[in-house]
């Protein structure tokens, strides 16, 4: 195979940018983190035709004048020197939003291929395209494709490994601004600026780009500097704003209009497409709310419903009635020594089937968020939540983020970054974990079923509904208080509906489980140990005679009163929360070993039966539901808040109002009881 090149797959987001990266380098994927930014970067490796080739997917972005994180992200990598080339993915259905990237790419100078997506949508609005002269106005390889059904795959592989070339032309800026960055363009000639590049540059500069201008302003002698200004005022004359950013994006979306008129051949009558159709039925002003409560109360009945509990016992059984006792039986005919075999079977087996048998449940709550995102769904819902969140000082754009949260809290705070008001983002982000994350479901899950064995749906549902209540609560005395400022205007692409790749989808919901395994495999696994250590030895590192001489009951013992006033004032508990810090399935995990249930989760919800009455148990699952996210989550929220300062300050409010909430509950509850 012969040496390898790395290209950079961008485009708008929904414009099938997951789907045809997941097509073309399947399960050959590494996810890691963009250096210095906690944002998932995501690479592939092909070989076609005996030459390898790495595609790195950049994050979803409109153009390149960024607002957000992932826009600098995305940029700053195109202008770098690691990649060899770009494969622009184009909505072919939605052409002219998605063409005011291409052509700013196509302006950088690199080898350049365009994919031109969804073209079975495109024929089935009756639309013709003429790929030829679109190629011909763009410079650059044009290949049409449908990456959910593999459509001309190997046309596209072909134009990667053989085809990539320069652009052999320039986007044409209308109404004398080609020819103001034209003269730029000659000007920054002495800058140290890669040539093929000076037009995308100049197009900054009279944009007037405040990175570009910081990082390269500097070395511009005073000259040039007064005769970029006269340019950039000089476009003034053709057009009717003063807004340079503006001039330059009608000028170039003038272009577009030409381009489209030229390549597109549009049927004379316009009929209603599907997405038109279905709008007027999910986004109508009386069933649009309706229509998603019922989408919402489907996604939980099945997680928690008889096919959320079937799958559950079944992994249960494997690994309590099947794993556990042969990995017992093996270590004891091998002679091991009974310690040893405890901490294993009970300790660290125990421990982690106490977690990985709420598995199933989790993988089907993301099944259900990876498709309304893949469908075009969750666009229209934080369009409805729009005015709902205005009124505790939010937009729309807030709710995908909240709305993530349900899966997982660090993914969804780090959503937030494309929001470009830094209220509205920090706001965000302190309300995210107040939406229950799918590493508590294990918790509501064994304590609801052994407190309350004849509703446990009912409760939990209760519980997730709480954390929205609780944050509209906390969202109403954050605007009162720290963010005073007016949310910023709601502008949303509404994308096409689509069919969901059951591929995508698949390979979603395995990068989803197989971090949860991960973490289920490492953390939890170490946290089960450490666990019964500190259960079964005391300081002095001798057997424990009783679990309170415990170095685990020593520990306890001073935390525990704290929780009293809640009405859980009970060693085993306190400490199982404590673990949560770490990871919150570890607060499962801590409680089957800290009961000697052995994973066991019969045993262990008796057990929790005699520990808890209906009301302690449901005072300390509303405790676990509002109080401080994990390590993960406040290390991602002191990263995306600037500082340690913000992180501090959203542990310390979410465990008070955690505090008041179960307190408040428990002594009104007592006084009604």
């Amino acid at each position: 195979m012969s040496d390898g090149k790395t290209i950079a797959i961008i485009g708008n987001p929904n414009s099938g940018k997951t789907t045809l990266f997941n097509r073309l380098t399947g399960s050959n994927q590494h996810v890691g983190n963009w250096p210095g930014v906690t944002v998932d970067r995501k690479t592939g490796h092909i070989c076609h035709d005996g030459i390898g080739v790495d595609i790195v997917d950049l994050p979803g972005i409109y153009s390149l004048s960024p607002y957000t994180q992932e826009e600098i992200i995305a940029r700053e990598y195109v202008l770098s020197d690691e990649i060899d080339g770009v494969l622009n993915i184009v909505d072919a259905a939605n052409i002219e939003r998605n063409l005011y990237l291409t052509l700013q790419l196509i302006s950088l100078g690199l080898p350049m291929v365009v994919a031109l997506g969804f073209m079975d949508d495109v024929r089935a609005q009756g639309v013709e395209i003429d790929v030829d002269e679109l190629e011909r106005r763009l410079g650059v390889p044009v290949i049409p494709i449908s990456a959910k059904k593999g459509e001309n795959m190997h046309s596209l592989l072909d134009a990667l490994a053989h085809g990539m070339r320069a652009p052999s032309r320039q986007p044409t800026y209308l109404h004398g601004v080609g020819a103001a960055i034209r003269h730029a363009a000659a000007l920054l000639q002495p800058l140290p600026l890669r040539t093929c590049s000076l037009p995308f540059y100049a197009a900054k500069l009279l944009e007037g780009d405040r990175t570009l201008w910081v990082r390269y302003g500097g070395d511009m002698p005073p000259e040039m500097r007064e005769q970029l200004d006269a340019l950039a005022e000089g476009m003034h004359s053709h057009a009717n704003s003063t807004d340079n950013e503006m001039v330059l994006a009608d000028a170039l979306y003038d272009y577009i209009e030409e381009v489209v008129s030229a390549s597109y051949h549009r049927p004379a009558v316009h009929e209603p497409t599907v997405t038109e159709r279905i709008d007027s039925i999910v986004l109508h002003r009386v069933w649009a709310l309706p229509i998603f409560a019922f989408f919402m109360f489907l996604m939980f009945w099945t997680t928690f419903g008889p096919l959320g509990t079937w799958l559950g016992e079944g992994m249960e059984h494997l690994l309590c009635e099947l794993l556990a006792p042969a990995v017992r039986r093996g270590l004891t005919a091998i002679g091991t020594q009974a310690w040893l075999i405890d901490l294993i079977c009970d300790g660290a087996i125990g421990g982690v089937s106490g977690v990985l048998q709420f598995l199933p449940q989790i993988v089907i709550l993301f099944f259900f968020l990876s498709i309304l995102e893949d469908t075009g769904y969750l666009a229209r819902v934080a369009f409805i939540m729009d005015t709902l969140l205005r009124r505790i000082g939010l937009s729309g754009k807030s709710f995908v983020p909240m709305l993530m949260g349900f899966g997982c809290t660090t993914p969804a705070v780090m959503a937030a970054r494309t929001m470009e008001n830094d209220d509205d983002r920090r706001m965000t982000i302190m309300l995210t974990p107040f939406m229950s994350c799918g590493a508590k479901l294990p918790v509501y899950a064994l304590v609801a079923g052994a407190v309350f064995p004849d509703h446990p749906g009912l409760v939990v549902i209760s519980l997730y509904v709480l954390g929205i209540l609780m944050g509209i609560l906390a969202g109403l005395l954050l605007k009162k208080t720290i963010f005073r400022s007016v949310s910023s205007d709601f502008v949303l692409e509404l994308p096409t509906y689509r069919m969901p790749s059951f591929r995508g989808t698949v390979l979603d919901m395995w990068h989803k489980a197989k971090d949860f395994i991960t973490r289920a495999g490492t953390v939890i696994f170490l946290m089960s140990v450490v666990i019964w250590l500190l259960q079964n030895y005391t300081p002095t590192l001798a057997v424990a005679p009783d679990a309170g001489q415990s170095m685990l009951g020593m520990l306890s013992t001073a935390i525990t009163p704290l929780f009293a006033p809640l009405g859980f004032g009970e060693w085993r508990a306190t400490v199982a929360l404590l673990a949560g810090l770490v990871a919150k399935e570890a607060v499962v995990s801590t409680m089957s070993v800290l009961y000697g249930a052995g994973g066991d989760s019969a045993l262990l919800s008796g057990l929790l039966g005699s520990v808890f009455t209906p009301l302690t148990g449901y005072t300390f699952l509303v405790f676990t539901l509002l109080y401080m996210p994990c390590i993960s989550a406040f290390a991602t929220i002191k990263r995306e808040m600037g500082g340690w300062r913000w992180a501090f300050g959203v542990a310390a409010f979410q465990t008070v109002l955690a505090y008041l909430a179960a307190l408040v509950i428990y002594q009104v509850g007592s006084l009604l009881l």
